[in-house]
């Protein structure tokens, strides 16, 4: 799975030199990294269950998950600091390309009623956030092998400061939008 890398650097930096009109070819959009997190939620007390969202996490990205501890106590949450609750795999060059490939290839296409993914998930500064609800799309996890069925974040972040620019990106890898109504 070496495509969407190379796809991207023999057909999408030309389209976006062109659409943008950016003439240095240093500052045309990349995508620096992909963070897949997911918060435990009720579930953190339990270190079985987040040792165990942390290999599902570890078996989706091909890397190994960290867990995420708390930085401060929250009384209404029911949190200590220091506590677990989530976790969370940042993928970088070869492994972002082969996640973001197998995500468009294989996992957003075996979603139930699949539109696209929302356009409403850009921050203002170029990075995109978006959800899925369950881990059982991506073929790595076994359906038997989970405790706790829970969905996740996926973020990525582009080298540019523009959601204009990061969407036509996004748009150009692949990444199937939903149609604007």
């Amino acid at each position: 799975m070496f495509g969407l890398k190379q796809f991207y650097q023999n057909e999408v930096r030309t389209k976006l030199a062109q659409e943008l009109d950016i003439k240095n070819p240093m500052l045309l959009p990349k995508l620096e990294k992909i963070v897949i997190s997911v918060g435990a939620g009720a579930h953190a007390k339990d270190m079985k269950i987040m040792q165990n969202i942390a290999q599902t996490i570890s078996l989706i990205a091909g890397q190994k998950a960290v867990i995420t501890k708390a930085k401060k106590s929250v009384a209404g949450f029911k949190i200590r600091e220091g506590m677990a609750v989530g976790a969370k795999v940042t993928l970088r060059n070869k492994r972002m390309y082969n996640f973001l490939e197998k995500l468009i290839v294989i996992s957003l296409p075996r979603v139930k009623d699949f539109r696209g993914i929302s356009r409403n998930g850009f921050d203002g500064r170029g990075n995109y956030t978006f959800g899925i609800n369950e881990q059982l799309i991506f073929p790595e996890v076994v359906y038997d092998d989970i405790m706790v069925s829970h969905g996740m974040n996926i973020t990525m972040v582009t080298s540019t400061d523009n959601d204009k620019e990061a969407f036509k990106l996004l748009e150009l890898l692949g990444l199937p939008f939903a149609k604007v109504r």
